[in-house]
């Protein structure tokens, strides 16, 4: 039997043992960033056996506190933490540390490891994330929460480090957070004064606690303290008494922390530390020089994480089976939303536009379904970069979302979209809400790296992008987008839908609240243009499978097919009637998602597109890029390969080709080229 362990050696032992299998999984990969892992091991240990509230043996417990790595370079010390508090991830997971398969990747990833929250890598992203859940907590607290129960009350931690701070998504974040008293929030910055290339010093010489100050942030500079059990466990304790207020614990660590040759060295960063030293920093620890070695007593302590989580899930349920008894109606609604799942009437307000109704931009369209729908979805919620009476993304009977009001379900994200996207992730990522974020489409640019993680982590945010094409106008080439179409088609798992008018803009909304396993982006128009008359044309649920006959050929089969999406859908259907004039027999495709329409069946794809049709025209205010794949050899692509340029609208799309003039003429050179 092996004789007790005193509690502060048992600290000591555990807080090595996490040390230790840092060292010894990258060192194994030859690969990876042991000296954050190293410095933060006593930092971590306080939080997950004192402060955090989570269910190792459940990690989607809905009330669980959330835990974000920003630094996820530091990947080891989660990894660790996991493991070591029964997580279902075992030793020789971590022993596969960034093997091809395994749950241990170089970088924390949503979906691949039980217990990680969200995908970090870009620096700043865990950040802008942790600042999400904290918004998606405070609505939900103010939305279900009665005086007699707290069902949603829960904190979000996050560990940062100089280049999470460097990044600028992290100002716009921290501002943001602190404008809105995020008090449920904590983060703590690792100030250990090392980035890849050598000393922070060379780039960043800010004052960290001062910045966070004037964001009205509380913040704790611990200094010097990162072996400090005590004072770490205080400066928790202060942060969590705070509620109007975020909080930053500042703690100057030494990066590779007890390696005599590489501590608080650019080395120690992000490369293994090798053999030999390795095993003088097991020394400096009083370790055995024995690899992957976790010690029972070690284990037993820290597993003590399954028990306590499950006694606190067990009484979370408890007071939700009474909150349900006193509360039927709301509390079924949040378990609905925790679910994801759609009100059975959830579409059923949603109007059919009237084609005697004149032209309609897609941008309105899309205003007057989002209300319809928000009436029916009350955890549908978001907002724009300060554009919402342009992008028509308010929702009427709501007012702001603020630290007086998180219960209202409009979000001002001020002029910020890379937070806005990267936020709206990290609200996805909590559950019990849907979040949209619109701004321009060519300010996409700002919001890319987030956007690419939703894809990434197939979070079902909905991105509502205006003023879609060349076609916006006045504003000019910056403004008017021109490769992004084929830029984020480019993106995997991510579903780009163009609709051509306002009731394929219905359909895309449909389109965009069905799916469940990633992003969806709504481009829609500034301009006007006409709502199809569906009785002489194809009906627009033809939407919902990416492209549609919108208008037959007369005869057995079209000489030619013309392929559109969005406001140019107009154009070819008015050229379909001049080529009939001169004999040419066209056919019309209305194709407003590429990503819906590979996703169905090859039979259905040779309906639309028949191979053996190989005349075919598309017509796009765009990128041509990607084109070829639809329209063949034999075919062709108007479309748009420079700038724009400053002027109405009208002027710039005819200018680039964008006429039924021009669609006539290109597509009957098609015809009788490939006739010849």
């Amino acid at each position: 039997m092996e004789a007790p362990v005193k509690p502060d050696h048992l600290d000591q032992l555990s807080i090595a043992t996490i040390r230790t299998l840092a060292m010894d999984a990258v060192q194994k990969a030859n690969s990876g960033h042991p000296g954050t892992p190293m410095a933060l091991a006593p930092l971590a240990y306080v939080l997950w056996t004192k402060f955090l509230r989570h269910n190792p043996g459940n990690p989607k417990w809905f009330n669980r506190d959330r835990f974000v790595l920003s630094a996820g370079h530091a990947s080891m010390l989660l990894y660790a933490m996991l493991h070591l508090s029964g997580y279902d991830l075992s030793l020789e997971d971590i022993k596969k540390f960034r093997q091809w398969g395994s749950k241990t990747p170089g970088h924390p990833e949503h979906g691949v490891t039980p217990g990680v929250e969200t995908t970090t890598g870009p620096l700043g992203q865990g950040f802008l994330n942790a600042v999400g859940m904290a918004m998606a907590e405070a609505h939900l607290a103010s939305v279900f929460n009665r005086m007699d129960f707290d069902i949603v009350d829960h904190h979000t931690y996050a560990i940062c480090g100089d280049g999470d701070l460097m990044e600028g998504a992290s100002h716009e974040a921290a501002s943001l957070a602190g404008h809105l008293g995020l008090g449920k929030l904590i983060c703590v910055y690792d100030d250990n004064h090392i980035s890849i290339e050598g000393p922070t010093d060379l780039a960043f010489s800010e004052d960290v606690s001062k910045r966070f100050e004037a964001c009205h942030w509380h913040v704790q500079n611990l200094g010097d303290q990162a072996n400090d059990l005590a004072a770490i466990a205080n400066a928790f304790e202060h942060a969590r008494e705070v509620k109007d207020q975020p909080s930053l614990i500042i703690l100057r660590s030494h990066i590779g922390f007890g390696a005599p040759n590489r501590q608080d060295t650019r080395e120690a960063h992000g490369e293994p530390l090798g053999e030999e030293e390795v095993k003088l920093a097991k020394r400096s620890y009083g370790w055995p020089d024995e690899k992957f070695l976790v010690p029972d007593a070690v284990l037993a302590h820290m597993r003590h994480a399954l028990d306590r989580g499950r006694g606190l899930e067990e009484e979370w349920n408890g007071r939700f089976a009474a909150y349900k008894k006193s509360y039927s109606r709301i509390a079924e609604r949040l378990e609905q939303a925790i679910a994801g799942n759609l009100p059975s009437d959830w579409d059923s307000s949603i109007p059919v536009f009237d084609p005697q109704g004149g032209s309609m931009a897609t941008r309105v369209a899309s205003g007057k379904v989002l209300n319809a729908l928000a009436a029916k979805i009350p955890w549908l919620l978001g907002g724009s970069a300060d554009l919402s009476p342009s992008t028509r993304t308010l929702i009427d009977d709501s007012g702001y979302f603020s630290r007086d009001q998180y219960a209202n379900r409009n979000i001002a994200w001020g002029v910020r979209e890379h937070a806005m996207c990267g936020c709206s992730s990290g609200m996805s990522l909590h559950g019990g809400v849907r979040p949209y974020a619109s701004t321009f489409f060519i300010f996409s640019d700002y919001a890319r790296p987030s956007i690419r993680l939703a894809a990434l982590m197939k979070q079902p945010v909905i991105y509502v992008m205006t003023h879609d094409s060349i076609g916006l106008g006045e504003d000019g080439p910056t403004h008017q987008p021109v490769e992004h179409l084929a830029s984020f088609r480019a993106m995997p798992n991510i579903c780009v839908i163009r609709p051509a008018d306002a009731n394929e803009t219905a359909y895309a909304w449909r389109a965009a609240l069905m799916r469940k396993n990633g992003p969806t982006m709504l481009v829609l128009s500034r301009q006007g243009v006409p709502i199809f008359d569906r009785s002489r044309v194809a009906g627009a649920e033809g939407l919902l499978k990416g492209a549609y006959i919108l208008s037959r050929e007369k005869g057995s089969a079209p000489h030619i097919i013309l392929i559109a999406s969005g406001s140019e859908v107009q154009l070819i259907l008015r050229a379909q009637e001049v080529l009939a004039q001169a004999n040419v027999d066209a056919r019309v495709v209305s194709m407003p998602s590429w990503e819906l329409f590979s996703e169905q069946p090859a039979s259905y794809r040779e309906e639309v597109l028949p191979q053996g049709i190989r005349v075919r025209l598309a017509v796009e205010a765009g990128s041509p890029l990607g084109w070829r794949d639809w329209v063949g050899d034999a075919g062709d692509v108007i479309g748009v390969t420079s700038f724009g340029e400053s002027a109405p609208g009208e002027e710039v799309l005819a200018n680039y080709g964008f006429t039924v003039e021009n669609i006539v003429e290109r597509a009957t050179r098609l015809v009788r080229s490939f006739l010849c």
